[in-house]
């Protein structure tokens, strides 16, 4: 049973372990159906709690160095670091409250961002060794959250972007995403070309959250070369993955998750 997907793009990094995971090898039921690894979603607590420990022993890791945000569609970014592990339980859930992305340069510490069609995109630099993950939907791809992640890798851990890899992983796709023709003018003035990002059918528009984000990373210098673009439908493949469009908002996430090796 695949649980997990890898990508092409980090697959030769040794000193990294990344994935996606999909919905299946969980305890979770009903529209968590069954790998749900978000804690903030709604499902039963056990249910979760036992799918991330799946997770963690597949990963080696204890369950405490497992981060997952509790995401708000907004720009925050956080670090963990040493005195991230040092705080008491309260004080790292409100770290971690109202955070859309992540960064970390800690080995054995696996950092993450839960989805249900909207964009996880995973960031590694091979020579800072620092990696970074951040979620996207159209409020967070709107205020730019993937460049504000490599801004930050670059003037905080010394990143050239040329060097940093990012993939944007499984998440709606623009045959499906529909949306209102006021968020397209809103995108339109924001310096989105639209030539790439929407597509016009039946006096419909569609949006493609993928080539938008591609866009944000591109302008501050991360080369297309170093873009891996996965091009999995979530929304179309809701039988393997969860899509909150097909199930609601009350139903499961993927985790997108990096993690630096201890280089053993």
């Amino acid at each position: 049973m695949n649980i997990v997907i890898t990508y092409s793009l980090l697959n030769n990094f040794t000193e990294i372990v990344h994935f996606y995971t999909t919905r299946q090898g969980g305890i979770s039921v009903g529209n968590y159906t069954s790998f749900n690894l978000s804690p903030f979603s709604g499902d039963d607590p056990e249910h979760f709690t036992q799918n991330q420990q799946i997770l963690c022993d597949k990963l080696g890791i204890d369950s405490e160095k497992l981060i997952i945000p509790f995401q708000t569609h907004d720009t925050e970014i956080r670090e963990i670091d040493e005195a991230f592990f040092q705080l008491s339980t309260h004080e790292k859930a409100e770290y971690l409250y109202g955070v859309d992305a992540l960064i970390t340069q800690l080995p054995k510490v696996c950092i993450g961002v839960t989805t249900a069609d909207c964009v996880p995109l995973t960031y590694f630099d091979p020579v800072q060794k620092v990696i970074a993950v951040a979620h996207a939907g159209w409020r967070g791809t709107y205020a730019r959250i993937a460049e504000k992640t490599v801004n930050i890798l670059i003037d905080k851990f010394n990143c050239n972007p040329s060097n940093i890899r990012i993939v944007i992983g499984p998440s709606i796709s623009v045959e499906v995403y529909e949306v209102g023709k006021e968020l397209v003018e809103n995108f339109e003035n924001a310096g989105f070309d639209l030539s790439e990002i929407l597509k016009i059918q039946n006096n419909a528009y569609f949006l493609n959250l993928w080539k938008a984000n591609q866009q944000l990373v591109e302008k501050v210098g991360i080369l297309s070369e170093h873009i891996e673009i996965v091009g999995i439908c979530t929304f179309t493949e809701y039988e393997r993955f969860f899509s909150a469009r097909r199930l609601g908002i009350k139903s499961g996430r993927m985790l997108s998750g990096i993690m630096l090796t201890d280089g053993k």
